[in-house]
């Protein structure tokens, strides 16, 4: 008997895609024998990049992962993407106490609309708890924020990033 195929669902809006997302895609990945990485719409949210620009920066920072595709969802719950894939895994990053309590919720209500799809929680360590693709492009701008926000994203983030503000790379 062939054993099953584990392919989990990382989802986000990855809006720029950040150190903490390729930690949690590192570590999925690491999981699982499939994992996707699906760039989801958030309406509540003004996306800076494209979808294909979003697209384009997961490809390149998952490159080294032969387990990982990248792809998109649009106007789904994420655990109907899920299961339109055939994947019996969501994996939810938390990085504080308040995102605990959201996906705690959303953990009881994805069980009532899939209750086959299991939710897994990852907890990235401390030096990523307080990156996010916000605090990242809020950092653009003021003097010096090329040399602090490389800390904060992959490499092919980076430079698209410089890119976009008329900067070189400074290596």
């Amino acid at each position: 008997m062939k054993p099953h195929h584990r392919r989990a669902v990382y989802a986000g809006s990855f809006d720029p895609p950040t150190n903490g997302h390729l930690w949690m895609i590192r570590h999925a990945q690491a999981m699982f024998d499939e994992l996707i990485v699906a760039i989801g719409t958030n309406p509540d949210k003004q996306a800076t990049y494209t979808l294909e620009e979003r697209k384009a920066m997961l490809v390149d920072i998952t490159a080294e992962f032969p387990n990982v595709r990248v792809t998109q969802f649009h106007n789904r719950f994420l655990v109907d993407f899920a299961d339109s894939i055939q994947a019996d895994f969501v994996v939810r990053g938390i990085r504080s106490g308040s995102d605990y309590e959201y996906e705690r919720a959303m953990r009881y209500i994805n069980a009532d609309l899939q209750p086959a799809i299991t939710t897994v929680i990852l907890m990235p360590p401390r030096e990523f708890a307080e990156v996010s693709s916000t605090m990242v492009k809020g950092m653009v701008g003021p003097q010096n924020w090329q040399k602090t926000i490389r800390r904060y994203v992959p490499d092919a983030v980076y430079r698209k990033i410089l890119a976009d503000h008329g900067c070189l790379a400074e290596d």
